[in-house]
């Protein structure tokens, strides 16, 4: 079987994602649950420093993205540096982590279930779960196109 070009798989991601509510709903909530998922990681007692399963997992998704189209894997990689920073001012700030993920993570993924509700579509993880790592490169495939960059 063929691999799938980055085109490929944003195309298939944005076939399910036409409504203009859909598009906002995921505009905000895919990155949110992608901090989330982060900030569990995060969360996990680790062996060296805080946030050493966050990096080692951030490190196998740039390879999974970069693998697909490096300008998207960089851009990747600058928002989840992003991320470990909005982590650790929540770190700092003495609010649990894991709690945070978790409550923002549900309230995540219940706007997600409603944007698809409107767009009368299932969430295209349903038919392939890799589409869960497409959607963050499908916001940035947009950001890029909008700001003249190719990926």
């Amino acid at each position: 079987m063929a691999t799938r070009s980055m085109d490929d798989w944003l195309n298939a991601y944005g076939e399910s994602h036409q409504n203009p509510t859909n598009k906002k709903v995921h505009f905000v909530c895919v990155p949110v649950i992608f901090f989330t998922i982060i900030g569990f990681l995060w969360a996990i007692p680790a062996p060296f420093f805080t946030s050493f399963w966050a990096c080692l997992a951030l490190v196998f998704v740039s390879l999974y993205y970069a693998r697909l189209s490096l300008p998207i894997a960089a851009g990747m990689l600058v928002f989840s540096l992003l991320c470990l920073a909005g982590l650790s001012l929540i770190a700092s700030a003495g609010i649990s982590v894991w709690l945070f993920s978790l409550v923002v993570f549900i309230l995540a993924w219940i706007g997600q279930f409603w944007g698809h509700k409107v767009e009368g579509q299932k969430p295209s993880f349903f038919e392939d779960i890799q589409y869960l790592m497409i959607g963050p490169a499908w916001i940035m495939g947009f950001l890029y196109r909008k700001w003249g960059i190719k990926y």
